[in-house]
């Protein structure tokens, strides 16, 4: 059994997404702001603490929910039907594969008798628990207000609680809503489902002996070796959780075996010799407390008795230690070397604490030890849920990718869930912000949390949930591309606001200083910058525009020119060229001939507008085309002429050329560039520009030397990348505003 899909309706900004469950790991990864946090938060709210806030309902169906309510007040005959809220309340459905040897799990939860297997679906729906009853309570407090606000003696815009229903439910919430659970139909599962008016909930928890669940919160509250142990449920101390796992599982005086006896006896020895040396040691302090005479009293006699209590060994700092040494100490008559483990560092008490809460989680569920005493009436689930939500709170990168590496495995390290024939399940839901944790997971176990903009004046912005194991396809070698491609780089594409593709290393060096030397708000920005070849680039296209990323991709022109030799063999060939117009040349870039503007030949592409540079509006190609220019001695006095660059290089000396004219004792590519701008005519400066770019050259050595020897703000950037630069950021400051939370007025109509 697991599950294999939950729809979040009207959570916060996730108004409607549906998320596909994998068999074992889930990772949610996305943009800050993008969903990932709210979807853990509903599976928590609707699963372990039905805590639901005014706040966690989607922001956009406050005013609909306002107008029920002012309906209620102005007509005469109220509407009390269910399915006018349905639409606008928190709700998720659940949707389960169950095995035919699973039935007797969910007999309570079949749709009908002849249901013959495959999916089961539930929608948990935050709904309210009487709407009659919420009708004459928020009709009283509403008529209540409007006749004290009547009573005012002096004109005021004062208005008292409740405003709007909203308003009322913000005080009022938990009284009047309550989870409610009912069965979906598998037939019309996929498609939209509404919750027949007449429908009776089921009845109690609907996951009751059915799935165990269990979370591992955001990391946050480890303490340094200064501060106090901490009283909250939330103590991450490896010691406070030995204490609840031996409390649950292993101490002694719970249900005693024959193994605890002798555990027992030597507590009750050590006991009774306290006591006696309790006894001889206070006997001057007691005899001076007992001579004491106090009026209405008899004269007191006190008596020391000594509890041993085995948790109390390990309630203290020092309970949990680390050797030093390991072995301890450097030589065999040296003293162990321990320190209590508050002197780690926090990455490794966050490490050890969430590994041990996994295991705590597991045992619990397969009831290891005492466990399975104190709860053998109920059969283990057969389901295990548990959610982590951004593991990776100080953790180093390595670490990162140690823990998710292990985190399913030590969940399944027991011997009942080793089996093949095993019926119970595993499945482990991540929320990250670790671009490390996910290179580590499978490709196909990632879950992209999508922002998208508001669709109309009156909505809000909202995410939605790409399954990546779905964008390229069934065995698609591109796919295999992209995996192994993202497999070699931090994966920081998922969690990017922007992405910017570049053709090579020098690309990869300048472009962030272009950036930060000229683009502001584009340098706030998270923008991802991912160096993979023209030739390539092109096979990120259905990740890219299906993760609807901004991306700019920085690439070169690569002219060619079509050759057939001579002979029988008529073999054609594709020689680099320098970029001349009306030449019946190619571009050899996959990426401008298979993704924008999509066109081969030269002059075509050359002539392409900026609006045919981008596709699906949210990737733009940027690449080199004619520029005009002054050049040579007399230039003030000259006209301009036109100039194609053939890479990145050439086109940043043309965008420099005093700059290069001026570099003091150039080296190696450098010289080759500077000695092209002091060549007359401009077409020769840019032939002798290619001859050098056109062999083997040390171009990222080139950005290195430019990158010692000048401050980046003295470099212009290429036309073509400040142009494809000024569009990045114009639609980032777009989509920013976009996503800005519009105001809900609390104001009723007068």
């Amino acid at each position: 059994m697991r599950i294999t899909r939950i729809d979040i309706k009207n959570y916060r900004k996730l108004k409607h997404c549906q998320i596909e469950i994998s068999e074992k790991e889930t990772v949610f990864v996305g943009a800050n702001n993008s969903g990932k946090t709210s979807a853990m938060d509903a599976l928590k709210a609707f699963l372990k603490s039905s805590d639901i806030s005014s706040e966690d309902f989607t922001i956009s169906n406050w005013p609909k929910i306002n107008e029920i309510a002012r309906a209620w007040i102005t007509d005469t005959v109220p509407n009390f039907s269910k399915s006018a809220w349905q639409g606008l309340v928190p709700a998720i459905d659940f949707w389960l594969s169950v095995k035919d040897n699973e039935l007797h799990y969910v007999s309570h939860l079949l749709p009908t008798l002849d249901w013959n297997g495959g999916e089961l679906g539930v929608r948990l729906i935050y709904e309210p628990q009487d709407i009659e009853e919420l009708y004459k309570k928020y009709k009283e407090a509403y008529d209540k207000a409007r006749q004290t606000e009547g009573k005012r003696k002096v004109d005021s815009t004062l208005q008292l609680w409740p405003k709007t229903m909203q308003d009322f439910l913000s005080k009022v919430l938990q009284k009047q809503f309550s989870i409610k659970s009912y069965l979906l139909d598998p037939a019309k599962n996929g498609k939209e489902q509404t919750t027949d008016e007449n429908a009776e909930p089921i009845i109690g928890n609907p996951f009751k002996g059915l799935i165990k669940i269990d979370m591992v919160n955001a990391q946050r509250g480890l303490s340094d070796p200064h501060s106090g142990e901490g009283q909250s449920n939330n103590d991450r101390r490896l010691s406070s959780q030995f204490r609840d796992y031996f409390q649950k599982h292993l101490n002694p005086e719970e249900l005693p075996e024959e193994s605890d006896l002798s555990a027992l006896e030597a507590m009750e020895m050590a006991r009774r010799e306290f006591d006696k040396k309790l006894k001889k040691d206070f006997n001057a302090s007691i005899g001076e407390l007992e001579n004491l005479s106090y009026p209405g009293f008899s004269d007191p006699k006190i008596q020391l008795n000594c509890k041993i209590n085995p948790i109390d060994g390990l309630n203290h700092d020092a309970a949990v230690q680390f050797d030093v040494f390991r072995d301890g100490g450097l030589i065999a008559s040296d003293p162990i070397m321990t320190l209590p483990e508050k002197y780690n560092g926090l990455g490794y008490q966050n490490l050890i604490s969430m590994i041990f809460n996994l295991i705590r989680y597991r045992d619990e569920w397969m009831r290891v030890g005492k466990a399975g005493n104190t709860d053998n009436e109920n059969p283990i689930e057969p389901l295990h849920i548990v959610m982590v939500e951004e593991p990776e709170a100080h953790l180093h990168a390595q670490v990162q990718q140690v823990f998710i590496r292990k985190a399913y495995e030590v969940l399944r390290n027991h011997p009942d869930l080793k089996k093949e024939d095993s019926h119970l399940s595993t499945q482990l839901l991540i929320s990250t912000h670790s671009s490390h944790i996910a290179h580590e997971i499978d490709f196909r176990s990632l879950r992209y949390f999508k922002r998208l903009a508001a669709q109309t004046k009156e909505d809000a912005p909202f995410a939605t949930v790409v399954n990546l194991s779905t964008v390229f396809g069934e065995k698609d070698e591109t796919a295999k591309f992209a995996t192994r491609y993202l497999r070699s780089t931090h994966c920081d594409l998922f969690f990017a606001d922007a992405a910017i593709l570049v053709e090579g290393s020098a690309e990869r060096m300048l472009v962030p200083h272009f950036i930060k030397a000229k683009y502001p708000d584009l340098n706030k920005s998270y923008v991802s910058l991912l160096e993979i070849g023209g030739s390539h680039a092109y096979r990120l296209k259905p990740l890219i525009e299906c993760l609807g990323i901004p991306t700019l991709v920085i690439t070169d022109l690569d002219a060619v020119e079509k050759r057939i030799s001579d002979g029988d063999s008529n073999r054609t060939t594709y020689p680099s060229v320098r970029p001349e117009k009306e030449k019946s040349y190619y571009t050899g870039n996959d990426t401008i001939k298979n993704w924008a503007p999509a066109k081969s030949e030269l002059d075509a592409v050359l002539a392409t507008s900026s609006f045919d540079k981008i596709s699906n509006g949210s990737v733009r190609i940027a690449y080199q085309y004619e520029i005009k220019l002054r050049w040579g001695k007399q230039k003030e006095e000259q006209n301009e002429e036109g100039a194609i660059p053939y890479t990145f290089e050439d086109a940043l000396v043309l965008s420099n050329v005093e700059y290069f004219k001026n570099l003091v004792s150039p080296k190696g590519l450098l010289k080759k560039m500077q000695d092209a701008v002091s060549t007359e005519p401009l077409v020769d400066a840019c032939q002798a520009m290619f001859a050098a770019l056109n062999k083997p050259a040390k171009k990222a050595e080139m950005a290195l030397e430019i990158l010692w020897t000048t401050e980046p703000q003295d470099l212009n950037p290429p036309l073509y990348i400040s142009e494809g630069l000024d569009w990045l950021q114009t639609l980032l400051k777009s989509m920013k505003k976009d996503f800005e939370t519009p105001h809900v007025s609390n104001e009723v109509d007068a």
